[in-house]
């Protein structure tokens, strides 16, 4: 019932890209929002009043290597300025860090069933996307654009 009318709603709206089988979800959406993008909306095993939408994004290699040349302490201050800007959202956050090189960050969000609407699904989407973004701008700014575009998004690469 919950899936369908999820998957109902992406279609309408042109989002929804793909169905994955996953073992640990009662139904799982890839959606391209915006295109060439990829969020995960998903309902985890055992979380029946659950949808969680997400977007897990890897550092590109030309900006790991420019992250690696900066002092300790100036990794440290470029990983709490991402930790302050993606709280600002209200979206919850991982960051892997291993020795304070940012080299991936996921950004979740939840909405119980009480609270599911079309509009309030797709605000989220719209928000987990630009939570991304916003972390991705500050690494192009810091370290400049990278020559190719491309970036893994999805939580299941």
């Amino acid at each position: 019932m919950l899936e369908s009318k999820i998957k109902r709603w992406l279609t309408e709206e042109g989002l929804l890209g793909q169905i994955v089988d996953d073992e640990n979800a009662n139904f799982h959406f890839i959606v391209n929002y915006p295109e060439d993008h990829v969020i995960d909306v998903i309902q985890p095993k055992d979380k029946e009043d659950l949808v969680l939408v997400a977007c897990a994004t890897s550092v590109s290699p030309e900006h790991l290597s420019k992250i690696r040349e900066l002092s300790e302490s100036k990794r440290e201050e470029f990983l709490w300025q991402v930790r302050f800007s993606l709280n600002k959202f209200l979206v919850d956050f991982q960051l892997e860090h291993p020795r304070n090189i940012l080299e991936s960050y996921l950004v979740t969000d939840e909405i119980y069933n009480d609270a599911l609407t079309k509009d309030r699904l797709i605000s989220t989407i719209k928000k987990v996307f630009k939570a991304k973004l916003h972390v991705l701008w500050l690494i192009q700014k810091k370290f400049g654009e990278k020559k190719d575009e491309f970036h893994e998004d999805t939580m299941y690469v």
